[in-house]
C-alpha cells in the first residue's frame, strides 16, 4: 500500500500521511509553536488525527517527497521540535516463509512539525565508505563540516540508515517463529517483544493513541500499514536450489529457503566500552537472540534460536591504546549483584525455559579469570540452582554451567578446527532442549494464509544455550555457528535425511555475515575470525584483515564511540532531559468519553453459571466405569444443577513413568473426555435438559483440561485458545506443569488454568517458582498471558502440605478442627505472604482434606511413608464479576486423591457491537458539526477552532493565548463579542461621548435615534475645503514642497484643553496618494493633520453599535470631513459613528472606499513615483474581519515613503 507524505504550512503547521484509504495527520498546536522560541516547559504537544480520506479536507495540503513513505518510525522530541521519523528507502533481504518478506531500511528522514527551517535541508546520503555510523562525516575536512548547518537529527539519521534495521509488514519480527505461529497482524504492540523493539520510544504514543481509538478505526490503522516495528541486528535468507537441498521433494522441485535473524536487544544498547555487564534490571550487554531458520518447500519449518550476552555482573573496562591498559574492574559485592544475576536468569527461563551457560572465556588471561570465578560464584547462589533435598529428584535445576576456554582448546595445530570438541559438552543438553518444527496442513506450502491459519506445531523447543566470551563478538560468533549446524544435523537425522556440503557452505556464509554484522554495531568494525568463519580455515589474508580490524577498534573504541553512544541514548530516549511526544485527538477523546457515558445504550449484562472440577486419578483407569454424577452433578440448588460451562481437570490421567514424562499420549484424555461428556448429557436428557458440546480440550503428559458448554452459549463464545507450559526437568519435561484454555464470552474474557506442580513436603518454594513460570511464561496467540483476562479460575494438583506432623493432623482430622488445619495450610501461608497466587481468593474449606487416601476406603494413608493427610487440591478464583456458590468434596474412592468441585456465578458483559458503532459515529458527526458551527468557516478557521480545545499557556499557571474565536480573559469560551443591548428602545449610544471614559463630560450615555440623525446629517453637510490649505491647530506637523524636494517641520504649541488633537502628529496618507492636479492649486505647500481618533464611551453599556454599511460613505471623502472638520471655529463637527469589529467592513469593502481616494486621472509626472508606493500590509481573511476600515488606513500610513515629484522639463 503506497503511503505519501503532505504538508500544510498555515493556520496551523500539519503534516498527513496519506494512504489510498485514510490519512494520520499530525498538527502543531499554539502551545507547542510557542513552546519552540520561549522555552521547554514540558513535553512537547501536538494533535493527530486518523480518518477516513472522504472526511477530510486535503485541498490545502501539497506533497512534502516526491517519493513514497515505506513506513512509520514514529516521533521524537529534539530541543523542544518534534520530529516524525520516516522510512525513506528500504530493500527487502529476507523472504522466512512464503509471503513473509523482511526489510532492511536504508534510509531515513526527520520531518518537523513546528517548524518550517529544516524541509529544505536535504542530508547527504549515507556513504559506508565516508561515514561513521552515528552521524560524523570523516571524509570531508573541518571547514567543510563547519560551514554547514546540522540538522538536529543528523546523527539519528545516519544512525538509523546505518543498514543495521530492519522490519517487516508481514510478521511480528520482533519475536521469534515459535512465538508468533498463530499471529494475527504485524503491528500488533501486544504482542511486541519490547526487548528487542529499537523504536520502541519513538512510536510509544502512536501505540497509546491507537490503543484510543475505537474498534473499527484500529482495525484501519492496523491495515493502513503506518506503523512500523523495527529491530536492529541481522537479517539475511539464502535461497537452497533443490540440488542443495538436504530435504528432497520430486514432486514440486522447489527451493527452499534457510534464514538467519539476530535481534540485538535494546534494553542495554551500548558500544563496546560503554556497555558492559549487567544493569539492576537484569538486562545484559549485547544480548542478541539468533534464530536459525530452514522452510522446506513442502511445508515444514524448522527453528532453532540461541542467544549471547555480556557476563551478567557488574564489571567496566576503559578504554586504552595498548591491549594491557584495558584493565577490568568488577563494581560491586557479590551480595549486592546476586539479586540483578537471579532476575536475569529468570527473564530467561520465562522465555526459553532451562539455560545452559556456555563460558568461552580465558582461564589464564588477567580480567578473564577474574569474571570468570565471579560468573561460577553466582551460578552457585542463584535461586535457580540450589541443591534439592536428599531423596527428591533434581527435576527443576535451571542453570547448567559449562567451562570452555577457546583459546586454550584452539592454540594446538588443529587451530580453530578444534572448535568442534565443544559439540561433547553440550550434546545431551541440546538434544533434550529439542528444537521448534511446524508443518503445514496445505501442503502445497504456497499459501501465506494456510500457513498462519493452518500450521500445526510438531515440536517446541524447551530451553536455551547462552554462549558469552569477553565481547560476545568473535569467539562466540564461531562457537554459535557450531551449535547452529548440530541443532539442523539433529533435526535431518531424524528424518533420515544429510546435508551436502554445499549447504553447510551457505550456512557458515550466513553466519560468518551475522558476525561481521554484529561487530559492526558493538565494536565498530567487522568480527575476527570471519575468515575461518566463512571458510572453514584461517588463511594468511584473514589473519592480516583480523590484525587491521583489531587496530581500527583502538581508534574507535577511544575516539568515536561517545558520540556513537550518545546517538544510541537519543534514540532510545535514554538523556535526562528527554522527554516522550505527547499526541492528543480532541475528537476521538470526546467520543470516547460520550461513549463511555451512554454504555447503557448498548451493553447489557448477563448471569452465566460455571462449574469447575479438579480430580488426581493417580493413573488410574478403573474410574472410567465409575459413576461420576457425585462429582459432575452434586447436590445444589437447582440454579447450579445445570451450569452453562462446565471445566473439569484432570492430574495423573497416565502413570508418570520415565518413558511417559517426555511425550503426550492423548488416547487417555480422550477416553476421560467420551466419559464426562456420557455422565453429562445422561443427566440431561433424563431432566430433559438442554445437552452438552465439548468446546476444547488440551493436555501436557498426565494433566488435562476439558471444557464442555451448553449449545445455546456458542453464539457467545469466541476466541477459544489452549496452551501449556512444562515446568518439570528445569522445564523439558511434561510430568508438572499446566494446561490452559481461554474464551471470550461475548465480552468478558474468561480463563482455565489446571496446574499440577511440584511435589515434596517441604518444596513450597519449588511450588511458589512453578506458579511464578507458569503464570508468566503461559503464552496464548497474541503474547495474551493468563493475567490478561477478566475472570480467571485456577484448579488442580497444587501440592501444598499441611505443615503439621502426621499424627499431629490426623488428631485434628478426627476433631474436626479445620481451622487449625487451615492456618497451617502451606497454600494459605504462601498466600497471605503474597508469595504465591496474589490477588486470588478460596472460598472457605469446609471438607477434610482429599490427599493422601487408600484407594477404595476413606482411611488416610496407612503406609509406611505415612503421607501427611493435605488440601492438595485446589480451586482458585480472581475476577470482580466472579461471585462462588459451592466448593466441596465428592465421595469418589477410586484414587488417593479425592475430587473437588465449585461452582460461580459470572456476570458477562454484553455489547451490541453494531449499535456501539452506529452511536459512535453520530457522536463524532454531531461533536464536528458543533465545532463547524458557522457554515461559512473555511477549512483554516475549522482547524483553528479545533485548536483552541486543546491550546494550553506557555508556562504553567498562565491560560492558553487568544485567538480569533476566544480570548483568556472570556471565561467558558465565550465570544469575544458582546450582545448586551439597552433596555429602553428608540435609543442608541452617544456618539458625542469622549473615547477616554475618564474624561470628565456631561454628554449623556443614550440619545434618541432622531437626534442622532440630525446630528449625522450636520456632519455630512459640512462644506468642503481644498486639501491646499493649512489646518491650524495646536499641534501639527508642516510638509513644505519646494522645487529641490520635500522637506518636514513641526510646530509644537502647548494647549492643555485640547487633548485630542494634541495627539495626532500623522499626515493622512490618503492626501499623499492623490496626484498633486488632484490636491488643488497650491502645490508647492500642503499641511495636514492627521484626522482624530473617533471618540470611545466613558462607561459604554452596550458594545455593539449599528453596522456601518457603504451607504453611509456614499459620496464623502474622508479627506473632506477632515477639512470640514478644521474649518469649524467654534462649533467642533459631530464625530463619525462609532468604531466597530464587524464583517462588514473587511477585505471586500476597504478597495472600494480606497477607490474613491484615488484621482480619476493620474498625473504624467507622478506616474512613475505611484508605482513606488507599497501596497497595503495584507491579513488572512479570518483576521481582516476583525479590523475597522480606520484600523487599515493607520495600519498603512506609516509604510509610505515620501513622494518626490519629477522636476518639470
Amino acid at each position: 500500500m503506497s503511503v505519501r507524505l503532505y504538508i500544510r504550512d498555515s493556520p496551523q503547521r500539519s503534516l498527513a500521511l496519506i494512504t489510498e484509504t485514510h490519512t494520520l495527520i499530525f498538527r502543531q498546536t499554539v502551545a507547542q509553536a510557542s513552546q519552540s522560541t520561549v522555552g521547554k516547559f514540558g513535553p512537547p504537544r501536538c494533535m493527530v488525527e486518523f480518518a477516513d480520506l472522504n472526511t477530510v479536507d486535503l485541498h490545502d495540503y501539497k506533497a512534502l517527497r516526491t517519493q513514497g513513505v515505506y513506513g512509520t518510525l514514529g516521533l521524537i522530541n529534539i530541543n523542544a521540535d518534534v520530529f516524525l521519523c520516516i522510512i525513506s528507502n528500504a530493500e527487502r533481504v529476507a523472504v522466512v516463509r512464503p509471503e513473509e518478506n523482511v526489510q532492511r531500511i536504508i534510509s531515513v528522514d526527520f520531518y518537523c512539525l513546528n517548524r518550517d527551517e529544516f524541509d529544505q535541508d536535504e542530508l547527504d546520503a549515507y556513504d559506508s565508505n565516508n561515514f561513521q555510523p552515528e552521524g560524523y562525516d570523516y571524509a570531508r575536512q573541518p571547514s567543510q563540516r563547519d560551514s554547514q548547518v546540522e540538522h538536529p537529527c543528523q546523527a539519528l539519521k545516519k544512525l538509523l540508515g546505518d543498514g543495521t534495521f530492519y522490519y517487516s509488514v508481514d510478521f511480528d519480527l520482533t519475536n521469534s517463529l515459535q512465538n508468533r505461529v498463530s499471529e494475527e497482524s504485524a503491528f500488533d504492540p501486544d504482542s511486541h517483544d519490547k526487548g528487542f523493539l529499537w523504536n520502541s520510544y519513538m512510536i510509544t504514543p502512536l501505540v497509546q493513541f491507537r490503543s484510543s481509538l475505537i474498534a473499527y478505526d484500529r482495525e484501519a490503522l492496523d491495515a493502513s500499514l503506518l506503523l512500523t516495528s523495527a529491530i536492529r541486528g541481522y537479517v539475511s535468507t539464502i535461497t537452497v536450489p533443490a540440488s542443495s537441498a538436504p530435504i528432497k521433494n520430486v514432486s514440486s522441485n522447489l527451493p527452499s529457503s534457510l534464514t538467519l535473524i539476530s535481534r540485538l536487544s535494546c534494553r542495554r544498547a551500548g558500544t563496546r566500552f560503554n556497555s558492559r555487564g549487567i544493569d539492576d534490571d537484569g538486562n545484559v550487554a549485547n544480548f542478541v537472540e539468533t534464530e536459525t531458520t530452514y522452510w522446506f518447500a513442502g511445508g515444514l519449518c524448522f527453528s532453532y534460536a540461541q542467544v549471547r550476552g555480556s557476563v551478567p555482573i557488574f564489571w567496566e573496562q576503559s578504554t586504552g591504546i595498548l591491549p594491557n591498559q584495558q584493565k577490568i574492574q568488577i563494581t560491586r559485592s557479590p551480595e549486592a549483584t546476586q539479586p540483578s544475576f537471579d532476575k536475569h536468569f529468570e527473564d530467561l527461563e520465562l522465555r526459553y525455559g532451562a539455560v545452559h551457560i556456555l563460558n568461552l572465556m580465558s582461564a589464564t588471561k588477567p580480567g578473564e579469570v577474574e569474571l570468570t570465578e565471579r560468573y561460577k560464584y553466582h551460578v552457585g547462589k542463584s535461586m535457580f540452582n540450589h541443591p534439592l533435598p536428599a531423596g527428591e529428584a533434581s527435576d527443576h535445576r535451571m542453570l547448567q554451567y559449562t567451562q570452555y576456554d577457546f583459546h586454550a582448546e584452539t592454540k594446538g595445530a588443529n587451530g580453530y578446527e578444534a572448535a568442534s570438541s565443544v559439540k561433547r559438552l553440550i550434546r545431551n543438553d541440546m538434544e533434550s532442549s529439542e528444537y521448534f518444527l511446524s508443518d503445514s496442513l496445505d501442503k502445497n506450502g504456497l499459501s501465506s494464509n494456510s500457513m498462519e491459519k493452518k500450521a500445526m506445531v510438531s515440536l517446541q523447543q524447551e530451553g536455551v544455550i547462552r554462549t558469552n566470551c569477553l565481547d560476545c563478538l568473535d569467539r562466540t560468533n564461531l562457537i554459535q555457528t557450531i551449535i547452529s549446524q548440530m541443532a539442523l544435523e539433529s533435526f535431518l537425522n531424524r528424518r533420515g535425511e544429510y546435508a551436502a556440503a554445499d549447504f553447510w557452505m551457505r550456512h557458515s556464509s550466513l553466519w560468518a555475515d551475522n558476525g561481521d554484522a554484529l561487530s559492526k554495531i558493538y565494536a565498530g568494525t567487522g568480527a575476527l575470525k570471519s575468515s575461518f568463519t566463512r571458510h572453514g580455515k584461517m588463511s594468511l589474508a584473514g589473519a592480516l584483515a583480523d590484525a587491521r580490524k583489531s587496530a581500527t577498534r583502538v581508534y574507535i573504541n577511544n575516539f568515536v564511540d561517545k558520540g556513537r553512544q550518545n546517538t544510541i541514548d537519543i534514540l532510545l530516549g535514554r538523556l535526562v532531559d528527554q522527554s516522550p511526544v505527547q499526541l492528543y485527538d480532541p475528537m476521538n477523546e470526546f467520543v470516547s468519553s460520550e461513549l463511555y457515558k451512554r454504555t447503557q445504550e448498548y451493553s447489557s449484562s448477563e448471569e452465566v453459571s460455571i462449574w469447575v472440577g479438579t480430580f488426581n486419578l493417580n493413573g488410574k483407569r478403573v474410574g472410567l466405569k465409575e459413576d461420576l454424577s457425585t462429582w459432575l452433578y452434586p447436590k445444589t440448588n437447582s440454579s447450579q444443577s445445570q451450569a452453562d460451562i462446565v471445566a473439569v481437570g484432570f492430574q495423573e490421567i497416565v502413570e508418570l513413568s520415565p518413558q511417559q514424562i517426555m511425550s503426550t499420549d492423548p488416547d487417555r484424555r480422550q477416553e476421560w473426555e467420551i466419559a464426562v461428556g456420557n455422565a453429562l448429557n445422561v443427566n440431561a436428557r433424563r431432566q430433559n435438559l438442554e445437552e452438552y458440546i465439548l468446546l476444547r480440550s488440551g493436555q501436557l503428559v498426565g494433566t488435562a483440561l476439558i471444557i464442555f458448554v451448553k449449545a445455546h452459549t456458542l453464539k457467545d463464545i469466541k476466541n477459544v485458545e489452549g496452551s501449556v507450559k512444562k515446568t518439570g526437568l528445569s522445564g523439558m519435561a511434561g510430568n508438572k506443569g499446566a494446561v490452559a484454555i481461554r474464551m471470550e464470552y461475548a465480552n468478558t474474557r474468561i480463563c482455565f488454568v489446571t496446574a499440577h506442580l511440584a511435589a515434596g513436603f517441604a518444596n513450597y518454594d519449588e511450588r511458589n517458582k512453578d506458579y511464578r513460570t507458569i503464570s508468566h511464561g503461559l503464552r496464548f496467540q497474541r503474547d495474551r498471558s493468563i493475567e490478561d483476562h477478566d475472570t480467571i479460575i485456577w484448579l488442580g494438583d497444587f501440592n501444598y502440605r499441611i505443615g503439621l506432623a502426621y499424627e499431629k493432623v490426623l488428631r485434628l482430622v478426627e476433631a474436626g478442627d479445620l481451622g487449625t488445619l487451615y492456618q497451617n495450610d502451606q497454600l494459605n501461608l504462601q498466600m497471605v505472604a503474597g508469595q504465591a497466587f496474589p490477588f486470588y481468593s478460596e472460598a472457605s474449606i469446609t471438607f477434610m482434606p482429599t490427599y493422601k487416601y487408600d484407594v477404595g476406603t476413606d482411611y488416610y494413608d496407612t503406609s509406611e511413608k505415612a503421607r501427611i493427610p493435605a488440601w492438595c487440591d485446589r480451586v482458585l478464583r480472581k475476577g470482580n464479576n466472579l461471585t462462588q456458590i459451592n466448593y466441596n468434596t465428592a465421595p469418589l474412592r477410586f484414587s488417593d486423591h479425592r475430587p473437588i468441585y465449585a461452582t460461580f456465578l459470572c456476570t458477562v458483559n454484553m455489547v451490541n457491537e453494531t449499535l456501539k458503532e452506529k452511536i459512535s459515529r453520530d457522536i463524532y458527526k454531531k461533536r464536528q458539526g458543533e465545532v463547524s458551527r458557522k457554515a461559512n468557516y473555511s477549512q483554516e478557521t475549522l482547524l483553528s477552532e479545533k485548536d483552541d480545545l486543546i491550546e494550553e499557556g506557555i508556562a504553567p499557571g498562565l491560560p492558553p493565548a487568544s485567538s480569533d474565536s476566544q480570548k483568556w480573559w472570556l471565561a467558558n469560551g465565550l465570544p469575544v463579542r458582546s450582545t448586551v443591548a439597552d433596555s429602553r428602545r428608540g435609543q442608541i449610544p452617544n456618539p458625542k461621548r469622549p473615547s477616554n471614559p475618564f474624561t470628565n463630560n456631561d454628554e449623556p450615555d443614550w440619545i434618541k435615534e432622531e437626534e442622532a440623525t440630525e446630528r449625522q446629517s450636520q456632519y455630512r453637510s459640512q462644506p468642503v475645503k481644498e486639501p491646499g490649505i493649512s489646518l491650524k491647530s495646536p499641534q501639527r506637523e508642516v510638509i513644505s514642497r519646494t522645487a529641490s524636494g520635500v522637506h518636514r517641520s513641526q510646530t509644537i504649541q502647548n494647549n492643555p484643553t485640547n487633548r485630542r488633537t494634541r495627539e495626532s502628529s500623522e499626515v493622512d496618507r490618503s492626501y499623499l496618494s492623490q496626484s498633486p492636479s488632484s490636491r488643488g492649486p497650491d502645490n508647492s505647500t500642503a499641511a495636514l493633520l492627521r484626522k482624530p481618533a473617533p471618540p470611545v464611551p466613558k462607561k459604554p453599556v452596550q458594545l455593539i453599535s449599528p453596522e456601518i454599511t457603504m451607504s453611509e460613505f456614499a459620496g464623502v471623502n474622508p479627506i473632506e470631513r477632515l477639512n470640514n472638520a478644521s474649518a469649524g471655529a467654534s462649533t467642533p463637527p459631530p464625530p463619525p459613528p462609532p468604531r466597530r469589529v464587524t464583517k462588514t467592513i473587511g477585505s471586500s469593502i476597504l478597495p472600494q472606499i480606497m477607490a474613491e481616494l484615488r484621482p480619476q486621472a493620474t498625473s504624467p509626472d507622478m506616474s512613475n513615483h505611484r508605482s513606488n508606493v507599497p501596497p497595503l500590509p495584507q491579513r488572512s481573511s479570518s483576521t481582516r474581519a476583525n479590523y475597522n476600515l480606520l484600523d487599515e488606513e493607520i495600519d498603512a500610513a506609516g509604510d509610505i515613503p515620501s513622494l518626490k515629484p519629477n522636476r518639470p522639463k
